[in-house]
């Protein structure tokens, strides 16, 4: 049986007990999911796309997927606190794909504000959740987001209506925890009307020994004026793999900044789709992994430039030691419409040891001529004469090479646009670079 199948196999075994765990709004898609996973599979190994990443070996085990929704017996607000010190966020928990509704913040937001589990928001609002639900991350296009709407039967949504300002920062931790390998599929949805402002740090752990694997869609809508901070920091293990798609609808006036960060994983494969379609638009991408051992990073984005007068800037950087390996695909469309549009696309990879492989493909596709763009890509190694000069001035080679490697990667933290997780995130990556897991300090289990 080929990895697809037993996907199918699975869905049309259990289609009642899935659909009659979640709501009307996500089981409409379903139907359309499955014929759309049917012919497309998952991409193939070697493909345009895909050169550096088997997507079909990482499904083919046996992975255990919690469809009847039995519920996990841990409570994340007891042995998980992971809030950023000082950063004062509301926390919210997704254990494995299901969201954990016990305990959460109460009060604390504007009237009209929704943040909490995508299953309530579809049943108390589902003519909105159906209006956003699924249309920006189709199924008919890409295999690993049809298997992700077959199955997903819960998530996470922010919805902010017009005008309203969400000035406390949200935090998402994604928790792992089982004693079988297990397969979790995640939603998460994010809204915003007009003019409405927010601010979300998603961080993905696992706490068990197992094998994990994830699908992971984000959906975010930034209506005109809108200003929206979307953060995502991994931190799991070497056991989990992660195919994530993350998907931007930006209107007239709106400003999304993406900022993903790797510090520990197995293998990670995070795909960006952003569409600015509307004048004046600004977007910003950043990216950035620290690899070490036998661990994987693939990034592969896509910004579309509809309309004239819109920013697009792209930051990716990648450190790697030992065997690991990067890979980065980037591709900037400018459509003829599109005039005066600025964008902007860069790649910095530093390698520290010759087992180490980085692969860039960075792209241009420009059909307008009022424009300014660029792209560039650089790897190399760590500056001997830098190294030198700090070594003749005292400081052993193991700190300098660590000094070094911390200044590359300085100015995607400092694209964060909150201070206080920018310093958190200096913080941990010092950290990485020592040899040290990484997690937030607060984290009962790691300590």
């Amino acid at each position: 049986m080929n990895a697809e199948q037993q996907y199918i196999e699975l869905f049309a075994r259990y289609e009642d007990m899935v659909c009659r765990h979640s709501t009307p709004v996500m089981n409409a898609l379903r139907a359309e999911a499955l014929a759309d996973f049917t012919r497309l599979g998952f991409p193939k190994y070697k493909s345009e796309d895909y050169q550096h990443t088997d997507v079909a070996a990482s499904f083919a085990p046996d992975y255990g997927i919690n469809i009847n929704r039995v519920k996990i017996p841990v409570n994340p607000y007891d042995v998980f606190r992971c809030d950023v010190p000082n950063l004062s966020t509301a926390l919210y928990f997704i254990v494995n794909d299901s969201y954990y509704e016990k305990e959460q913040p109460k009060g604390i937001f504007p009237e009209g504000v929704y943040i909490g589990g995508l299953k309530a928001f579809t049943e108390l609002h589902p003519e909105l959740a159906a209006r956003y639900y699924g249309k920006a991350a189709s199924s008919s296009q890409d295999g690993l987001i049809a298997l992700n709407t077959m199955l997903t039967q819960d998530g996470f949504v922010v919805y902010v209506p017009k005008n309203v300002v969400v000035e406390k920062p949200i935090q998402l931790v994604n928790i792992f925890r089982s004693d079988v390998d297990t397969m979790a599929n995640r939603r998460v949805l994010v809204i915003l009307e007009e003019y409405a402002e927010a601010k979300l740090l998603v961080c993905d752990h696992s706490i068990d020994d197992v094998k994990f694997l994830s699908t992971e869609v984000i959906e975010i809508f930034a209506a005109e004026g809108a200003v929206f901070d979307y953060y995502d920091l991994e931190e799991s293990s070497e056991s989990t793999t992660r195919f994530t798609s993350l998907h931007v609808k930006q209107a007239a006036h709106s400003n999304v900044l993406v900022n993903g960060i790797t510090l520990y994983n197995g293998l990670s494969r995070n795909n960006y789709y952003i569409d600015l379609n509307g004048e004046q638009a600004e977007t910003t991408l950043c990216g950035m992994s620290i690899l070490d051992k036998e661990q994987q990073v693939d990034m592969y984005s896509h910004i579309t430039h509809a309309v004239p007068h819109c920013t697009s800037k792209e930051l990716v950087k990648n450190v790697l030691d030992d065997r690991s390996q990067a890979a980065f695909s980037g591709r900037i469309l400018v459509k003829q419409e599109a005039q005066k549009t600025q964008a902007y696309q860069t790649n910095r990879n530093l390698a520290l040891t010759r087992e180490a492989r980085i692969f860039s493909k960075p792209q241009l596709e420009i059909y307008a001529d009022d424009v300014k763009c660029s792209h560039g890509m650089t790897t190399g190694q760590l500056d001997e004469n830098a190294l030198f000069y700090m070594r003749s001035r005292g400081i052993p080679e193991a700190e300098a090479r660590m000094l070094l490697s911390l200044a590359f990667t300085d100015d995607v933290i400092e694209n964060v646009r909150l201070d206080i997780l920018k310093d958190r995130l200096h913080k941990l990556v010092e950290k990485r670079f020592r040899g040290e897991l990484a997690k937030c300090a607060g984290c009962r289990i790691c300590n």
